[in-house]
């Protein structure tokens, strides 16, 4: 069960948060390809192939694979909703998230991940993060670049499931980006139908949206 349900999402402006830094943390991916690569080292031999997450609706069985959480946070500039990305380097941009560990809850996972991307190294001032809907599941059937909004039914032994939630964020909140890592705002303008600048999958994330009411908060 996801720990905040709604179909109208409140949005504050970008002006309610505050934005430190801390230590460069280690990007196990930079790119679309180093991802890729280390897929194929990490994903079991076909004979071993079982299950890694234990909360995994029933639909996730008999097969070991990448199975990734990414999260959406939303802020607003001019009454118009934007992504919290983290870029890396000067063009590769992705939802902050990760893989959660064998037997980890969703909720917990998601959690965890992003205290480490952008919670303060005190573990006394932890965002309270309040994760809310699943609002896409993204497939990768194979070792390449291409994923798919549903599993190709021909496809048996997918390698990667991608799942993004929502992330409802309160009035105001601190976060604290890796040295090596920017938070970049961008508008769902900005995101929507724009596959070469984002990939297939954030560049979605307006259409995965459309079904929520935002209500914008004045500052």
């Amino acid at each position: 069960m996801v720990a905040a349900s709604s179909s109208v999402v409140a949005v504050y402006p970008l002006s309610s948060y505050t934005f430190g830094t801390k230590e460069p943390k280690l990007e196990k991916d930079t790119s679309v390809a180093d991802r890729l690569a280390r897929m194929k080292v990490n994903v079991a031999p076909p004979q071993d192939r079982e299950l890694v997450f234990s909360h995994v609706v029933p639909l996730f069985t008999n097969f070991s694979w990448f199975l990734n959480y990414e999260l959406i946070k939303e802020v607003q500039e001019h009454n118009h909703p934007h992504i919290l990305l983290l870029q890396i380097g000067n063009t590769f941009c992705k939802l902050p998230g990760g893989r959660l560990k064998p037997g980890e809850n969703e909720i917990d996972g998601l959690k965890r991940k992003l205290s480490s991307k952008l919670g303060a190294n005190s573990t006394a001032h932890q965002p309270n993060w309040q994760i809310g809907e699943c609002v896409a599941n993204w497939w990768r059937p194979n070792f390449e670049t291409v994923m798919y909004p549903y599993c190709p039914p021909h496809i048996t032994k997918p390698k990667e499931c991608k799942k993004l939630f929502m992330v409802h964020l309160p009035e105001r909140e601190y976060f604290a980006v890796p040295k090596n890592l920017k938070l970049l705002a961008v508008p769902l303008f900005e995101l929507y139908d724009n596959v070469q600048r984002y990939g297939p999958v954030i560049s979605t994330i307006p259409q995965q949206l459309s079904r929520f009411q935002f209500n914008m908060i004045s500052p």
